[in-house]
């Protein structure tokens, strides 16, 4: 099997998405795949379903693209200070996965994207590295060395990557762009050095 970088996300109006595109866009950069995934929404309608293959975007993840990915870049939209609720869902069914230990010791790092400046981008971040650190991954924030983040007017933490969407339909902006690929390069080149890409 090839090695790959999984590109895991849940995005609403396409931020999150563009963030994700961008990290990948950053680990290929570093010469391994990278495969971007997203999750199923979730609907308090029971009589609601997902079709089974997107109608646009990437595709559905699986477990077994988690269990076999050489690192993760996970994002979710912020919710009150929170991941999103389709994707904490899709980790509350990997339980099968951290009882074989199959992500121990993989790098992972997070990112966020939000409409409002003090919307909780930090937590969010944080909420998100929680399961990564029960399943036993090696968190990679974003360090100051990279010189965007002590410019960035915008979104950018060392936690990791982050959007501020002014507007709903707000482009990344030039230094959250650069800080995206330098968290994909990143993380490749962890997973390189880790051993989990062989």
């Amino acid at each position: 099997m090839t090695p790959y970088v999984l590109v895991l996300y849940y995005s609403r109006h396409g931020a999150t998405e563009s963030m994700a595109r961008k990290i990948a866009l950053g680990v290929e950069r570093q010469g391994i795949e990278a495969r971007l995934r997203t999750v199923a929404p979730i609907s308090d309608n029971l009589s609601d379903h997902a079709p089974a293959v997107p109608e646009s975007g990437a595709p559905y993840a699986s477990l077994a693209d988690l269990e076999h990915c050489s690192g993760l870049a996970m994002g979710s939209p912020t919710r009150f200070g929170n991941m999103a609720g389709a994707l904490k869902y899709f980790l509350d069914s990997s339980s099968g996965l951290w009882l074989k230990a199959a992500l121990c010791d993989k790098p992972a790092c997070v990112f966020t994207s939000t409409s409002s400046l003090h919307g909780g981008q930090e937590s969010t971040l944080l909420s998100m590295m929680l399961p990564l650190l029960h399943h036993g991954m090696v968190l990679c924030g974003l360090p100051y060395d990279e010189p965007a983040l002590h410019r960035t007017k915008t979104g950018g933490s060392p936690y990791g990557v982050t959007h501020w969407a002014v507007e709903q339909d707000t482009p990344l902006s030039e230094d959250e762009v650069e800080l995206c690929i330098a968290q994909g390069k990143r993380l490749a080149m962890l997973a390189t050095k880790l051993g989990s890409v062989v």
